[in-house]
């Protein structure tokens, strides 16, 4: 049985092959639409790379998220800069006003022009932080080139916090899967903690 399983598992080459392009993906993509969870796939993605026998493969992991998660908000705002030229917006600046609370907004423009683009880099690992601070890199018409500039170190850290997440969840077990596990539950408890626990204490008593 143990022998069939193992037969089953494609070879290294074959989920690299088929991982790394996934991986890239649907980092875009989540970048984008901000309902996939990208931060427990990068963490996942390190769980794997961890019991694989290629030196390298935490490398291209860190490489693929970080450059993927840089393209897709370079995307993003780029879009959202066509909505603020325009004078009826557009779709995409819309999705972004819907996704920030007016005070979360209001939060990330006192820091925006208090710490300039730096504000980047820590609204990506905070938990609902970055759409709040893009808008607001918006409204203060910040140039594309301005942003990248910032986005840059930002998908970076993003990419090595998810990755070190991964790394300490793989190194607990034996076996990919529940590392893979343990990885995904607990950049999902990040990701999903903070913001119910804004709303319970923002929730009337009774």
């Amino acid at each position: 049985m143990i022998t069939e399983l193992a037969r089953a598992v494609p070879p290294e080459s074959t989920q690299q092959a088929v991982g790394y392009p996934s991986l890239f993906l649907l980092v875009i993509f989540g970048s984008l639409v901000p309902v996939v969870p990208t931060g427990a796939l990068v963490s996942s993605a390190a769980v794997v790379a961890i019991h694989q026998t290629s030196p390298f493969a935490l490398l291209f992991v860190f490489a693929v998220a970080s450059c993927a998660a840089f393209l897709g908000d370079m995307a993003l705002y780029w879009l959202g800069q066509r909505g603020v030229r325009s004078k009826n917006g557009s779709l995409w600046l819309g999705r972004l006003r819907d996704r920030a609370a007016p005070e979360r907004l209001e939060q990330a423009q006192t820091k925006l022009a208090e710490h300039g683009i730096a504000v980047l880099v820590l609204s990506r690992l905070l938990p609902a932080g970055r759409i709040p601070v893009m808008l607001a890199c918006l409204l203060a018409h910040l140039p594309l080139r301005q942003f990248g500039r910032g986005a840059a170190p930002a998908a970076l850290a993003w990419a090595a916090t998810y990755q070190v997440i991964g790394i300490l969840g793989g190194s607990l077990f034996a076996e990919p899967w529940e590392g893979v596990a343990a990885a995904v539950g607990l950049a999902l408890v990040l990701s999903v903690a903070p913001p119910l626990w804004r709303r319970l204490r923002g929730s009337p008593a009774g």
